[in-house]
């Protein structure tokens, strides 16, 4: 199955307007501004599906691409939020922790992190809330081409020491410039939502 089709469905605030189609969910979290959109889009091979926002925080909802009628990227409001109100902040925050501890289709979380550098208090307090919550995780280390090759390592070394990242867990470096870690990713998305070998395949293919 090659990733052919990719559309955005809707941008969600509350659980009544999550799709009801079952097909499995993969969520990104991740700071402002540390790459999810260009990640969306690196991923089935478009510019700009996933617009990225030159205001970071913008995105105040769930927004739902639809890949080739198999499973959904979930995009979360970028932590951080400071340019909106406190009482907005913790409505966001409701409402993801809603969603991250009650919806089913909801397969992987992806957490991106900035691997230029150590990561943010909101990082580390997003990676400890979902590994108490046991939500089946990855973390992606987004911005990898903006580090030298030589030096890329002890990034990672950083980031594993920092956040708690063990021998079985998902580590994956990431570059929306480059491609790096694209087919890895494929490999462990369809290994959680179930779709099948076959977009790993296409992803090797393209």
């Amino acid at each position: 199955m090659k990733v052919t089709k990719s559309e955005f469905i809707i941008s969600a605030v509350r659980p009544e307007q999550y799709p009801a189609d079952g097909l499995p969910e993969v969520a990104l979290a991740g700071r402002s501004n540390v790459g999810k959109s260009s990640l969306i889009n690196r991923m089935i091979n478009r510019k700009n599906l996933a617009r990225t926002s030159s205001t970071p925080g913008k995105t105040q909802q769930l927004n739902y691409y639809r890949i080739n009628d198999d499973l959904y990227f979930v995009d979360f409001p970028g932590y951080g939020f400071a340019k909106v109100s406190k009482s907005l902040r913790q409505a966001f925050g409701e409402m993801i922790e809603t969603y991250l501890t009650q919806r089913e289709p909801l397969k992987l979380v992806l957490q991106m992190v900035d691997l230029r550098h150590p990561p943010s208090k909101d990082d580390l307090m997003m990676h400890e809330w979902l590994k108490h919550y046991n939500l089946p995780l990855c973390v992606v280390g987004t911005k990898a081409d903006k580090i030298p090759r030589t030096r890329r390592e002890k990034h990672i070394k950083v980031i594993k020491q920092e956040l708690g990242i063990g021998s079985g867990d998902l580590f994956i470096p990431f570059s929306s410039e480059e491609g790096l870690g694209r087919e890895e990713l494929w490999t462990v998305i369809s290994r959680y939502t179930g779709v099948g070998q076959e977009l790993n395949e296409a992803a090797n293919q393209e």
